[in-house]
């Protein structure tokens, strides 16, 4: 793959997101702070930018290191930080669903369904603070998860911009090393934090750097390729608008 010019990426970057916030009319910018590489360098071009910005931790039974990461984020781009423990939140909208659920007589399993709960409900908050601020909700997707929909509709998908939307994920480690995302952050294997232990390349089945370059336009195993198409296929509907009717014609 072609290397990047980091500086000239990073100011190309931090000049779109302030046009973002000047043409929508809008404060600022707020962004779910994860603890991740992503979230971080997306806060780090807000702060390069000049944008007023809010970076939300939220956990929701997840990892301490990923709250104390991004603690660290926040106070290395001098950012304000809000905390929102989502456990409780959580725990008792889950009951509820359940509860709802077992009215139906399915025994279908609530994996999936569970796992994006999490970002939708963080999705909520953020959007909560995105109105009453009048920020943007500034989203941490790209390319490589949006090419294969690696992402929770209308949840961390819920966004108004992607700034990372055109970078595939090596791309985004190398912005990461160059605003100065502390070691921890961008050391760590990626992961959406869903539930322990689980990592995006084991949930994938592929790692990043084989996505980077197929997405690139680089050669790789068969079976990688037929793997990524078969995500991209299933995942098609997450990057579409909702679908709607043509109009009704007269006879």
């Amino acid at each position: 793959m072609q290397s990047i010019n980091e500086a000239r990426l990073a100011d190309h970057l931090a000049k779109w997101l302030q046009k973002q916030v000047t043409a929508s009319k809008t404060c600022g910018a707020v962004v779910n702070n994860s603890g991740g590489a992503d979230s971080a360098v997306v806060i780090g071009l807000c702060a390069r930018a000049g944008l007023s910005t809010l970076a939300l931790v939220q956990p929701c039974y997840s990892q301490e290191e990923d709250a104390q990461h991004a603690r660290l984020v926040a106070e290395r781009f001098g950012v304000r930080c809000l905390e929102l423990d989502l456990d409780n939140v959580f725990s008792d909208y889950r009951h509820m669903l359940e509860k709802a659920f077992a009215q139906l007589g399915s025994t279908e399993d609530d994996g999936a369904a569970l796992a994006n709960l999490k970002p939708r409900l963080r999705m909520t908050s953020l959007y909560y603070f995105a109105n009453r601020l009048n920020y943007l909700a500034v989203g941490t997707g790209n390319l490589s998860e949006l090419t294969v929909g690696y992402f929770t509709k209308h949840g961390d998908g819920g966004v108004d911009v992607l700034p990372l939307g055109q970078l595939v994920k090596c791309e985004v480690y190398a912005l990461a090393r160059f605003l100065g995302v502390p070691r921890q952050v961008v050391d760590k294997p990626p992961s959406a934090g869903l539930w322990p232990g689980q990592t995006d390349e084991e949930e994938l089945g592929l790692t990043y750097a084989q996505l980077d370059k197929y997405i690139r336009g680089g050669s790789v195993d068969d079976n990688v390729a037929r793997r990524i198409r078969a995500l991209e296929t299933s995942s098609a509907h997450k990057r579409r608008t909702p679908a709607v009717p043509p109009p009704c014609q007269e006879e």
